[in-house]
């Protein structure tokens, strides 16, 4: 059922703004909030006709997903999270909400999904924009391009396949690459952007409703209708200001390929619209309704992990996945001492440093290897192994994990490494995804993933399912922890039973409060030498829990 909103409130100005590639904001389809022919006129004197000169151009297509932050000169805080994606199980439980949005070149479709995002005020949205999915043209296409005589809003001009294979795969909470288009080359750069953690996926085009496999992963359809003076004007200010063109060639191209593909291809799908809002980013009751609507869906989409782990798993057997290092009395003595609360730091981090060493030695005996024959200096042939694999990475839990990564760095020459940010929400007590740094083509890699604690397993639990999205082979993730309860184990072995676990001991009790008994207190804080866990520091597993 299609409904169109109105509202009351006088005409107010109206942008379309976006991220470029370095974060910095800028204008994408409108221009510019003035929707008058004299604006027009007056502009062009002082708005140059070649790219190269052009101050404001934007010559790509931009998608961005942007976890909340706040930078300062001295630390960046992130400020919201993203809670979990999945169940007990590891398996995506919880669908990206995604939101369609339509309209005419120019008719605000931008300034509405920015709207949306800022009222929405949820973490981890994702805008996508059609443009980058224009297909790369073929050396007469490009001719015809530069004199105005290829036809860029013919749903023939869109890679449908790669745009319809992106959607599914953010929907499902998956990493993708999205291509990005230079308009000045009609080609798509080298570097494409990885897009990953939407909650919410705005997806915006002039062709957004065209196809049939496409509208079926839209969760709310909405069509931005605008006045077609208004939208020529916009494109008008747009392609003289940003991307150097001059006005006849805007016109020709206009008239030519823009109006009639409106006419024909996207006017229609009006009618595949659940609303439809006049006026663009200016009809707040529109959006009023539309961020009602997403909210009351994103509430039934919320799910609780770490209470559910923590009665799972019960009196069941240790896992065959699991590997504890063997307590010689070396280990069970660097056990007794950083287990001591009187131990002064020093001693602390020098004898965890030890254990941490040994672990990771004790890990890479689990790495596959293939044998192979050197010749030695002497003549002989030695036989030996070597790794059966591309290379090993590193991925730290913040920020106790990191405390691992020089024992690790200190074992494996030029090993990569990657960061991963998990801390627990007091309110709901569950853990969420605040940030990640992750190395590219990282799914060809066995990656040890480290941290110092592992309590209910509610953070390794994310961190594995973080790594499984970007495309890593469940049984190439080895978990390492100085100190394990049994109950994370069991969270972590019963979702993924492939992955390989590894730690120095196994303590069997965990508190009311998610504490290891007897455990090894607060690591990151006796490491680091701090009071007591930050909430915007402090990961839940480096806290024992």
């Amino acid at each position: 059922m299609e409904t169109t909103i109105s509202d009351s409130k006088p005409d107010q100005q109206q942008t379309d703004g976006g991220m470029d590639e370095d974060g910095s904001m800028s204008r994408s389809d409108s221009g510019s909030g003035d929707d008058s022919l004299d604006s027009i006129t007056s502009c062009i004197p002082r708005c140059p006709l070649t790219p190269s000169l052009s101050p404001q151009k934007r010559t790509t297509s931009r998608s961005k997903t942007e976890p909340p932050l706040l930078r300062t000169d001295k630390r960046t805080i992130y400020t919201a999270g993203r809670p979990p994606w999945y169940n007990v199980t590891g398996t995506t439980f919880k669908e990206a909400f995604v939101i369609g949005l339509c309209g005419g070149s120019a008719s605000g479709k931008t300034t509405v999904a920015n709207k949306i995002i800022e009222a929405l005020d949820v973490p981890w949205v994702v805008l996508l924009s059609m443009d980058s999915f224009y297909k790369v043209l073929n050396k007469d296409e490009q001719e015809l391009a530069a004199k105005n005589e290829y036809n860029f809003d013919h749903p023939d001009a869109f890679d449908f396949e790669l745009l319809i294979s992106v959607i599914r795969k953010l929907k499902k909470g998956k990493s993708v690459k999205v291509p990005v288009y230079d308009f000045t080359t009609h080609c798509r750069r080298k570097e494409w952007k990885t897009v990953y953690g939407a909650n919410v996926v705005i997806f915006e085009g002039i062709l957004a409703f065209a196809n049939k496999e496409l509208l079926k992963l839209l969760d709310m359809k909405v069509f931005v209708d605008t006045d077609s003076d208004i939208r020529l004007i916009r494109r008008l200010k747009r392609d003289i200001s940003q991307r150097g063109r001059d006005i006849s060639g805007i016109i020709k191209q206009y008239n030519k390929f823009v109006k009639p593909a409106f006419e024909q291809y996207i006017e229609p799908t009006v009618q595949s619209a659940d609303i439809v809002v006049p006026r663009g980013g200016e009809n707040f009751v529109a959006l009023d309704l539309i961020v009602q609507h997403v909210h009351s869906q994103l509430e039934k989409r919320e799910i609780t992990v770490r209470s559910a782990l923590a009665s799972a798993h019960q009196g069941q057997p240790l896992p065959k996945t699991l590997s504890v290092m063997e307590s010689t009395p070396q280990v069970r003595g660097m056990h007794t001492i950083i287990r001591n609360k009187e131990t002064n730091r020093d001693e602390f981090i020098f004898y965890s440093k030890r254990l941490m060493r040994l672990l990771i030695e004790h890990a890479l005996s689990f790495l596959p290897l293939k044998p192979v024959s050197v010749e030695t200096p002497q003549g002989g042939v030695y036989d030996g192994k070597r790794l059966s694999g591309k290379r090993i990475t590193g991925v730290s839990i913040l920020r106790a994990g990191e405390t691992m990564e020089q024992a690790l760095m200190a074992v494996c020459k030029d090993i990569r490494l990657g960061k991963i940010l998990i801390q627990t929400n007091h309110d709901t007590g569950e853990p969420e995804l605040h940030y990640l740094r992750l190395p590219k083509d990282i799914s060809e890699d066995y990656v040890i993933l480290m941290d110092s604690t592992v309590s209910t397993g509610a953070a390794a639990l994310m961190a594995v399912r973080v790594l499984l999205d970007h495309d890593v082979a469940e049984d190439k993730i080895f978990l390492l922890s100085l100190l394990m309860a049994e109950m994370g184990v069991h969270s972590v072995a019963y979702a993924f039973p492939k992955v390989r676990i590894i730690t120095t001991a196994v303590d069997k009790e965990v508190n009311d409060q998610f504490h290891i008994i007897p455990g090894i207190g607060n690591f990151g804080d006796r490491y680091f030498g701090t009071d007591a866990p930050s909430d915007l520091c402090e990961s839940d597993e480096g806290m024992d829990f």
